[in-house]
């Protein structure tokens, strides 16, 4: 890879506020689903029928990794956001941003590993800017995998980054999100650092435990120029929300009232595309095997990396830790995430 690794101070020409969508809120509805038992039969119609499908979602089969015997029984997920809103920044350009099914612009995407033996979920968030070997196209920010060939050069990149297979897409839409924040009746989170959203009387978040609604989330989850570490901050916020929000639809109060569960569904559905094979049956069929998993049991961290640095030609990237990644990788490919974990330091 052709970049020198210098600091970089974040950018200060932007002109709106944070461009990402909490793309782990997918993660949630998704092991939400799982989680829920019998539900999912009831709720299976009305989640096939709002959502969207993503069409030809993965690569040529020959550009696929083997599935190798350990983890033939494990599930890998791929979640991407779109933000129907988005517009580009001054100073990006279009190839950097490919746009999703449901008609928004790429921004973040997370990869939820579920091992064979049900016992826990991984999340690794996959920073927009990570300058990664792009299949075709070169060394670029996985963003320009989008730009490049859509859903299925994303899946090419990442599978051959990890050598491991992608069972499964979904993008979502933040308006969805939104709405799930609200039909849960609001998320409570324990904000570790106060900040005001980046815009004339933008929000203020202080430390502390505190309830967000709708559009206070969307604030709180989207925000990055307010931290000194820019996506980085960003992504923990994601990631704190994302756990808070599953506790309460793991929550008995949610699990044992129907009438809210199907609220919550039915405002997240029509926001969300997901490949052919992602339907209501094969979410049923993971359910039966994740009746005890809650949030305690799932696992939040970014892929490894070295920082923000600069490419050769200039442009502000962050720079992946290929070393601990292929380790990352084989961890996958042998089923053995929590063991990867445990011996990581993960604090990036």
């Amino acid at each position: 890879m052709s970049f020198e690794e210098q600091p970089v101070r974040p950018r200060a020409k932007k002109k709106r506020t944070g461009r990402g969508i909490l793309i782990g809120i997918l993660a949630l509805v998704v092991i939400a689903g799982l989680v829920a038992g019998g539900y999912v039969w009831n709720l299976g119609r009305t989640f096939d029928e709002k959502s969207d499908k993503i069409a030809e979602a993965f690569p040529a089969e020959e550009t696929r990794p083997e599935v190798k015997e350990e983890s033939k029984d494990a599930v890998n997920i791929l979640l991407l956001g779109s933000d129907t809103r988005a517009t580009r920044d001054a100073d990006e350009t279009e190839d950097e941003f490919g746009t999703l099914p449901n008609g928004g612009r790429s921004d973040t995407m997370m990869l939820v590993h579920i091992p064979a033996d049900r016992d826990g979920v991984f999340v690794t968030s996959v920073m927009r800017d990570t300058w990664l070997d792009i299949p075709g196209v070169g060394t670029a920010k996985i963003n320009r995998a989008f730009a490049s060939g859509g859903v299925p050069k994303a899946v090419e990149t990442l599978e051959g980054l990890f050598g491991v297979r992608i069972n499964h897409v979904a993008s979502i839409d933040f308006e969805g999100f939104k709405g799930l924040t609200d039909a849960l009746g609001g998320v409570t989170v324990n904000n570790p650092q106060a900040f005001r959203q980046s815009i004339t009387n933008g929000m203020y978040f202080p430390a502390g435990v505190q309830t967000l609604d709708g559009e206070q989330a969307l604030a709180f989850v989207r925000e990055r120029k307010s931290f000194p570490g820019s996506d980085y901050g960003r992504v923990k916020n994601q990631q704190l929300f994302v756990k808070a929000m599953l506790g309460q639809i793991m929550s008995k109060d949610t699990l044992t009232n129907p009438a809210k569960l199907n609220s919550v569904v039915s405002e997240m559905a029509p926001f969300i595309a997901v490949d052919e094979s992602l339907d209501a049956s094969t979410v049923a069929g993971y359910a039966t095997s994740m009746m005890n998993v809650r949030p305690n049991d799932m696992t939040f961290f970014t892929l490894p990396n070295n920082g923000p640095g600069r490419s050769a030609d200039g442009q502000s990237i962050v720079i992946p830790d290929m070393e601990t990644i292929d380790k990352f990788g084989t961890a996958l490919q042998e089923d053995k995430m929590d063991e990867f974990v445990k011996s990581t330091d993960l604090s990036r």
